[in-house]
């Protein structure tokens, strides 16, 4: 099959029956459910673009084992270029969604093809994970699939481990091994976009101790398998908000959900890793599923980081304060992160390494430095578009009021803009800033950034922890040769 349109995305979501409860509702058609249907048919315009002549050739390759079409997120980059081809659909589908939805499917294909090229990893511990994989990669490939993934626990007792939880359950686990499948139980987050996705895969970040077995899984399922509930969250938008009062909100609300696995089957040609605390602790280093789809979110961050910049220097510029030094300062404060992250990416990609079986990886300082950086950075550009929008953010009128005839002139007059900028560009430009810095919408776009790739105090330690130890300290040895030089001079 190859790539899919659009169409056969939405055709996929309308024939699938999940298990989706929103706000205590079950749902049974995710497409016409107006929460979800202006996401779907954001997601939708990301694979169209996949066949449309302006992308095409930047975004897919033709497949070599296959002869058909297939996106780049499924290359295994072997070369500086094959990274910059990767980049491309990265940087073309987070700027098609302003880098605002952070779980297009390229990111997890990316995660998936990292562990197809590096089943060597799985067939060390046994040979059918190692062919499942592989088997998986090509069948995500060959059709285009949308995956979610939960690879985190629900926050109950942290400071248990799994096997410590008052129920063995809280946490995902295997119950049984059956002829069918592999018996699993119990609760993961945090599914972002799982009710309008074709699959769910299943896999940890390291931290497993002994007695968690049971709870070192990875796998993946379709996302209607049986057993398989899909609780979401409040929505952030009801889905009936107009495109002018709310331009990023009514298109972008990325759904999150806890999963809920009732002793749902997982066929044994699905099950990658089971009961091994060793290589579920090994897993996210030692397959690329931790650094080569850093480099997918780091490309998004840059776009997301970049829009937020560009709608704060809008917004000063709408009313005309970008002229006051202090307000210059805050911007190109924002302006340098977003020129820092730039280059960072382009270190990334131009100082890659091989591993031993010939796969190009983009640098880990770099791409680890990013991590660090953005739970800042964009946290940062949220905060200035909040002073630099000041009261204006809480005032802006709706759609339906410039409308009436009755209140045109008024608005006309009181929410005009600085010379050149009428009142419907500068309400305009106000809301979409709201979108961003106000709304619940943007407080949870802030809250994902934070914490997008973890508790990022943890992840700092363990970048410099890894710093330390590849490093020798050259230069303080070099600068104490002088006192070792001076102490034998005196003695």
């Amino acid at each position: 099959m190859g790539i899919r349109t659009g169409a056969d995305y939405i055709q996929a979501v309308k024939k699938r029956q999940p298990e989706v409860w929103l706000s205590g509702r079950r749902i049974t058609n995710m497409f016409d459910e107006v929460v979800f249907k202006q996401p779907i048919l954001e997601i939708a315009k990301l694979y169209d673009m996949q066949h449309d002549s302006e992308f095409q050739e930047k975004i897919t390759h033709i497949c070599e084992e296959t002869g058909e079409r297939v996106n780049n997120a499924f290359l295994v980059p072997k070369s500086f270029d094959d990274l910059k081809r990767r980049r491309a659909v990265f940087e073309a589908f987070a700027k098609a969604t302003f880098g605002l939805m952070g779980r297009t499917p390229d990111f997890l294909n990316v995660v998936v093809t990292s562990m197809y090229y590096n089943s060597w990893f799985f067939e060390k511990y046994n040979k059918d994970w190692a062919e499942n994989v592989r088997n998986y990669y090509k069948y995500l490939r060959d059709n285009d699939l949308f995956l979610t993934h939960a690879i985190i626990n629900p926050q109950n007792d942290r400071s248990k481990t799994s096997h410590q939880q008052n129920d063995t359950y809280t946490h995902l686990g295997a119950v049984k091994e059956t002829s069918e499948g592999l018996v699993v139980r119990g609760a993961k987050m945090l599914a972002t976009l799982a009710p309008i996705t074709d699959e769910v895969i299943i896999y940890s970040f390291p931290g497993f101790a002994p007695g968690d077995e049971k709870y070192a899984l990875a796998f993946a399922i379709p996302i209607e398998t049986p057993g398989l509930r899909i609780i979401c969250r409040e929505p952030m938008q009801d889905g009936t908000r107009s495109l002018y009062d709310h331009p990023l909100a009514s298109r972008f609300e990325e759904m999150d959900a806890l999963l809920v696995f009732d002793d749902v089957v997982v066929p044994w040609d699905r099950v990658f890793l089971y009961n091994n605390v060793e290589a579920a602790n090994k897993l996210y280093p030692m397959t690329g599923a931790g650094q080569q789809p850093a480099h997918q979110s780091g490309v998004r961050g840059l776009i997301k980081l970049q829009f937020a910049t560009e709608v704060a220097m809008k917004v000063a510029d709408t009313i005309g304060v970008d002229g006051y030094l202090n307000v210059q300062n805050d911007l190109a404060e924002l302006a340098q992160s977003v020129e820092s992250i730039r280059a960072l990416l382009n270190v990334a990609e131009y100082e890659h390494t091989f591993t031993e079986y010939g796969e190009a990886m983009p640098d880990y300082v770099a791409l680890e430095t990013i991590r660090g950086l953005l739970p800042k950075m964009y946290p940062r550009a949220i905060e200035v578009m909040q002073i630099v929008g000041a009261g204006g953010l809480l005032m802006s009128p709706t759609g339906a009021d410039f409308n009436n005839e009755a209140l045109r002139d008024e608005i006309d007059k009181y929410y005009v803009g600085r010379e050149g900028i009428s009142s419907l560009e500068r309400v305009s430009v106000f809301k979409l800033a709201w979108d961003l810095c106000g709304e619940a919408f943007g407080q949870r776009l802030l809250q994902y950034e934070r914490y997008y790739t973890g508790d990022p105090i943890r992840k700092r330690g363990i970048f410099y922890n890894n710093y330390k130890r590849q490093r020798s300290l050259d230069l303080v040895d070099e600068a104490l040769k002088v006192s070792v030089l001076e102490k034998k001079v005196n003695n």
